[in-house]
């Protein structure tokens, strides 16, 4: 079965964006071990899930990126957008995105359909009500957070919704020079 990885930027206080979306908080002068880290982590990665308002924003802004082969993330901007999304909806009944297709059904449904077909790991990226959604309902396998070093008091979390508690493992830890940190958790089933 193929496994489902969150990789999301968090705050130290735990929180994925201020309290009206803004990102501003984000470490983007990533040096060069955590970029290799990234270009690692998606390597098995042969498709991506979004949830609906994320789209918009991914697609523009790694199309954007690929439109420039000097740029510096040329390659992961490459496989963002050469590799399958689904993305999540109410609301589209058809994608004009390259290499994208649309799932509306039951989320949990959906996903064990995906994971129980061949292929590569799954990586989401969403905002907090989709990824919300994917923990509540227990589809994540492996959450990569990305630990800004900032607090920002207030925001956005992942975990506001949690109908229940939830034990992770701690699988790996790595601290890079930019002040990211990433932790690596598996869910203790």
């Amino acid at each position: 079965m193929r496994k489902l990885k969150l990789q999301m930027q968090i705050t130290v206080d735990g929180f994925v964006a201020r309290p009206n979306g803004e990102l501003d908080w984000m470490t983007w002068n990533w040096d060069d071990g955590l970029k290799a880290h990234v270009n690692e982590l998606h390597k098995p990665v042969d498709t991506i899930l979004l949830g609906r308002k994320m789209t918009d924003g991914f697609i523009s802004y790694w199309s954007g990126i690929i439109e420039n082969p000097q740029d510096e993330s040329y390659e992961i901007g490459k496989k963002m957008m050469d590799t399958e999304k689904i993305v999540f909806t109410g609301t589209l009944t058809e994608s004009d995105w390259k290499n994208t297709r649309l799932a509306t059904g039951d989320l949990s449904e959906e996903i064990a359909e995906i994971k129980d077909q061949t292929g590569g790991d799954i990586i989401v990226y969403g905002g907090t009500g989709f990824v919300s959604s994917l923990i509540n309902g227990d589809l994540i396998d492996e959450y990569h957070f990305f630990i800004n070093p900032v607090a920002i008091g207030k925001g956005l979390t992942i975990f506001g919704a949690l109908d229940d508690k939830r034990d992770l493992k701690l699988v790996e830890s790595k601290a890079f020079d930019c002040g990211v940190v990433v932790m690596r958790y598996q869910p203790t089933r």
